[in-house]
């Protein structure tokens, strides 16, 4: 009788034709294996071993086919059986983390082999990875011990330490330097990436950081309380400190503001795009200095703009805002270097701490050291709007916050706020939100206009065009 030929498994791993790339990569490792007695592998974009390095892979001295054997009951015969290794999931996930801040990840497996892997791009694109071992992170002893539990004391002890006497201990350092030559490796051998490894660093590190504000926000507004609104008080911080020329500082509240505004809303990205849209068009508008024409602003606004409404994802995103602000704090006009650096920052510091009460321009002058009058002519070219507009702008935002945070009648908060009375609080708080702080408070501090379908608010579809 004819055999039926069988149907492919749907769950079968296709091997593709291996890349170019990875060939290469494979052909260097293995220079870098003899040199450095270590053992090496190099995976697709599928996280699956080329075929080039299936026979090295199980040969005697891969340890990891004794926890195959001993945890799985399953011999190795071929490539797409790899899977079956009990540690792969936890190389998968190495590779993961290695391409997603772009760097070096080092790891220990179960029996305290050590592990390193770099991932390697294609104009930005990941298309495999490389993996090294061959050094255990803990005493031969204990690694012969946890063997020995794993195969139900099938293998003797003598076996297994035999077994491991290849294998020496490594330090901290050896294992970190092993693991940086890896990435320069992989680095050279990625094309039109130049840059990438350090995007996605640069993007990790930015994630790390927000993550650890909004844990802090969490704490401060726990599950059932009213979520913060939108900081527009960050907004005008984050500009006083590109002015002054702190950027440090300007980075700081940048990731405040970014960690506040995903925090009060998850999982709406789209409207965190018009908002950093909005936070774009606010910070290049800034831009005031000497020699920057309304066209360069408007090219570079539009540059970042576009990157913005391109953005896939969060990460992207940020990291797009925090390079707006890097490039602006050099563009943009601060106090350093001109003549009244000293008196405009002693000036503004005394306008931060004393803005929610009745302010005049003579005591904020006398604070300055200069006149009365002088002091406004050079407040106003250097800031960019005069004393009166920048301190209602200050106002206005501490009492938005507080219309949605607290439960203080508009009378209270205008009080709080530094202004006259009532009946200017609200003339003035419409001039700047467009709404009154009682309907503001009434929408629970919305003011955002709607939204098409390519991020963009019909008020900024409108500034555009202007």
């Amino acid at each position: 009788m004819m055999k039926e030929k069988q149907q492919p498994d749907n769950n079968t791993i296709v091997q593709s034709k291996t890349d170019p790339i990875l060939l290469k990569a494979y052909k260097i490792l293995k220079v870098y294996a003899k040199a450095t007695g270590t053992m090496i592998s190099v995976h697709d974009h599928n996280y699956l071993p080329i075929p080039e390095v299936f026979d090295e892979i199980i040969s005697e001295k891969n340890i990891c086919l004794y926890c195959t054997a001993y945890k799985r009951n399953a011999t190795i015969h071929k490539l797409q059986e790899l899977t079956i290794n009990p540690c792969n999931d936890l190389h998968i996930n190495a590779i993961k983390e290695a391409n997603r801040f772009g760097g070096s990840y080092i790891y220990m497996c179960e029996l305290g082999f050590m592990f390193w892997t770099s991932p390697i791009y294609a104009d930005d694109r990941f298309v495999g990875a490389l993996l090294g071992t061959g050094l255990l992170g803990i005493d031969s002893e204990e690694s012969s011990a946890q063997m020995y539990l794993i195969g139900n004391g099938v293998v003797p002890m003598s076996v297994l330490q035999e077994k491991l006497a290849p294998f020496p201990r490594g330090d901290a350092e050896q294992i970190k330097a092993l693991a940086e030559l890896m990435l320069i490796f992989a680095k050279s051998l990625s094309v039109g990436s130049d840059n990438y490894y350090e995007t996605l660093k640069r993007r990790s590190e930015q994630q790390s950081i927000l993550s650890a504000k909004i844990k802090e926000l969490k704490f401060q507004y726990p599950t059932g309380t009213p979520a913060p609104g939108y900081p527009l008080d960050k907004e005008r911080m984050l500009l006083a400190a590109l002015r002054r020329g702190d950027h440090e500082t300007g980075r700081k509240i940048l990731n405040e503001l970014l960690a506040i505004l995903l925090f009060s809303n998850p999982d709406h990205f789209k409207y965190i795009q018009f908002r950093a849209i909005e936070l774009v068009v606010l910070l290049s508008r800034t831009n005031i200095v000497p020699g920057n024409t309304e066209k360069v602003i408007l090219e570079t606004n539009n540059h970042y703009l576009k990157r913005i409404q391109n953005a896939q994802n969060i990460e992207e995103l940020t990291d797009i805002l925090h390079l707006v602000v890097e490039h602006l704090a050099g563009q943009i006009f601060s106090f350093q270097g001109i003549r009244h650096a000293s008196a405009l920052r002693k000036a503004e510091r005394y306008i931060w701490e004393h803005y929610t009460r009745k302010i005049s321009l003579q005591e904020i002058a006398n604070v300055s050291g200069l006149s009365a009058p002088y002091f406004s002519t050079i407040f106003k070219e250097e800031m960019g709007e005069n004393l009166s507009s920048y301190l209602n702008r200050l106002r206005v935002e501490k009492a938005s916050r507080m219309l949605v945070e607290t439960d203080l009648s508009l009378s209270e908060i205008a009080g709080a706020c530094g202004f006259e009375d009532q009946s200017w609080f609200s003339k003035i708080f419409k001039t700047y939100i467009g709404v009154s702080p009682g309907k503001y408070r009434g929408q629970g501090g919305d003011r955002s206009p709607d939204l098409s379908e390519d991020h963009l608010s019909v008020n900024y579809r409108r500034l555009i065009k202007e």
